[in-house]
């Protein structure tokens, strides 16, 4: 049975990056087979289902599906536009700082669902390619919601298992993402140059531009930015109020649903379902191959290769982290490696995991980067580029996300190598 789901695993992935169907199909179909040949049952497919993930995407698809009508989106557009005075190099920089800092205090999926819009919106006014403003996007949300307990979905997973706080995270990650940051917008910037050239003619009618004529309705407006706002404080403080983020961002969407009095079908519309399937689906696949104890054996002969070294052992976990979840949504992942983790402590008699959190925690967010199925960002963008008419394929993002997650990942280790002599020497 384990190497049947092993198969059908493999063979779903090779469908999803040569792109022979849609990706959601091709990991609906997957997940019905696991189902149908008896590798997870239903009931236990239903556990696999992260909810929390679930929720929280719909939640704000539907807060950003509002608040789009508004008219905000193509005003901030072309504040930024003007701001960086039409020039293609300086709008690529500002949105991936946009992105980061967002990222970091409010989480990436919801960062990256409020900028997408924008960036589609300048690429269009300069007749630009978007793709390469959309995939700087997904690796700054990466790399910017690797900071806080609150940017990213594996660190809220963290947290929830281990009891760190917002602080914890901030004052141990921050510092590598801020330098990971930095290097990986260097690069991009080289890499996309020749895709960031625009006629000097669209740059004035940019900067000639009235942004506040964008802003379509002003009393939804407000009422949009109210719950953005206490949304995102409920993220922030989620922890003190003891209510999931998912919940808050449902209730959020409920709230908003209700004071505006906006058409319950148009908001739903605004919901990428293929997104919500997609998810899904990996979600019971990766349950499914969970049932198989592949994850565990792998964390099992980690601690055998080290010998319950902590340095070494930290570091596989890095490595094995940023490599499974380029090609499995770091989510699910990470939900199966925390427990694991917990047994390397009891089996190798390590009482103080902290260590391999930081670990997990930069492999999987970072490691996210890699693909385009590594991260919940990297999927909601994709979905809605081609809702946009915009297709990036699972190949060409790797050839750009990957390396950069291999280099985040050497910037990591040496981080790691530094906090572990400082901290637990």
């Amino acid at each position: 049975m384990t190497t049947t789901a092993i198969l059908v695993f493999v063979c779903t992935y090779i469908l999803i990056v040569f792109g022979i169907v849609h990706r959601t199909v091709a990991a609906l179909a997957g997940a019905l087979i696991m189902l149908a040949i008896g590798v997870i049952k239903p009931v236990e497919a239903f556990v696999a289902l992260d909810f929390d993930t679930i929720g929280l995407l719909i939640g704000m698809m539907i807060i950003v599906g509002i608040t789009k009508t508004t008219g905000l989106f193509e005003f901030l557009a072309v504040k930024a536009a003007k701001i960086a005075r039409g020039e293609p190099v300086k709008i690529l920089a500002s949105l991936c700082l946009i992105t980061a800092v967002f990222s970091a205090f409010l989480d990436n999926v919801t960062t990256v669902m409020l900028i997408i819009p924008v960036t589609l919106a300048i690429t269009r006014r300069l007749k630009l390619t978007p793709v390469p403003f959309l995939l700087a996007i997904i690796i700054s949300s990466n790399i910017g919601g690797t900071a806080t307990l609150v940017g990213d979905p594996p660190n809220l997973m963290i947290s929830g298992f281990t009891g760190m706080g917002f602080m914890d995270f901030f004052l141990n990650l921050a510092p590598i993402a801020v330098i990971v940051y930095i290097v990986t917008v260097y690069v991009m910037k080289s890499i996309f140059k020749h895709y960031l050239i625009s006629l000097p003619a669209l740059k004035q009618q940019v900067i000639k531009l009235n942004a506040q004529n964008e802003l379509k309705d002003r009393a939804l407006l407000y009422k949009c930015l109210i719950i953005i706002l206490l949304t995102v404080l409920g993220f922030i403080f989620h922890q003190k109020v003891k209510l999931e983020p998912a919940f808050i961002a449902v209730v959020g969407a409920a709230i908003l649903l209700l004071i505006t009095n906006y058409n319950i079908i148009s908001a739903l519309k605004a919901v990428e379902w293929n997104v919500i399937v997609f998810f899904g689906s990996l979600f019971i696949m990766v349950g499914a191959l969970d049932k198989t104890g592949i994850f565990e054996g792998l964390a099992r002969t980690s601690l055998d290769i080290t010998g319950g070294n902590i340095l070494l052992t930290g570091l596989i976990i890095l490595w094995l982290s940023a490599l499974f979840s380029s090609f499995i949504d770091n989510i699910p992942f990470v939900a199966a490696m925390i427990p694991f983790i917990q047994d390397m402590g009891t089996i190798g008699g390590i009482t103080d995991l902290t260590f391999f959190w930081w670990s997990l925690s930069l492999g999987s967010c970072l490691g996210g980067n890699g693909t385009a199925v590594g991260a919940s960002a990297n999927i909601v963008v994709i979905g809605m580029a081609e809702k946009a008419g915009v297709h990036i394929s699972f190949i060409n993002f790797m050839k750009i996300g990957f390396p950069l997650m291999l280099l985040s990942m050497v910037l990591s280790t040496v981080y790691l190598l530094l906090w572990y002599f400082l901290n637990v020497r």
